[in-house]
């Protein structure tokens, strides 16, 4: 049985059919073709498919899909635009904080609301805000320095 699904995607309004065990992260892959969240867990540790829920960082793989009616979800896609890119899109890039790539979307998304609850923030509060989103890379260094960076942060 399929159920109608009705939130904001990235500022614009969707629709959907999803199953009631379908998660948001099948959803925003499978149905709606947003596939910046990434599936690497599917148990919520790796922070892969991290997406911001009504300013939260969440991940994706363990919201049932059917909770996110009327709310406002921002994927990775939603952060900055063709040609235009979000700050954090930008020193992830000029700091190599995106290595192989995987878990970059994740990273920049958690980035992101870490920085509109704490816009200046110390390396302590980005090692353990970050804490939950892993690179298999190893870039853990970048990451803060591309957050830093942004933040107005000594690097």
């Amino acid at each position: 049985m399929k159920s109608i699904l009705s939130f904001s995607l990235n500022g614009a309004p969707v629709e959907v059919l999803v199953k009631t065990t379908d998660t948001l992260l099948d959803v925003l892959r499978e149905s709606l073709g947003y596939t910046g969240a990434k599936r690497g867990c599917d148990a919520g540790d790796c922070g892969a498919c991290t997406v911001i829920v009504d300013g939260l960082a969440i991940r994706a793989c363990l919201a049932i899909a059917l909770t996110m009616s009327g709310k406002e979800v921002v994927t990775i896609e939603g952060l900055g635009k063709q040609g235009d890119l979000h700050p954090l899109q930008k020193a992830f890039h000029q700091h190599g904080a995106h290595q192989c790539g995987f878990c970059t979307s994740g990273m920049i998304v958690s980035a992101k609301t870490l920085l509109d609850k704490i816009p200046n923030p110390s390396q302590d509060e980005i090692v353990e805000y970050m804490s939950g989103n892993i690179c298999r890379c190893g870039t853990y260094v970048e990451v803060a320095e591309a957050i830093q960076a942004v933040s107005g942060g000594k690097e």
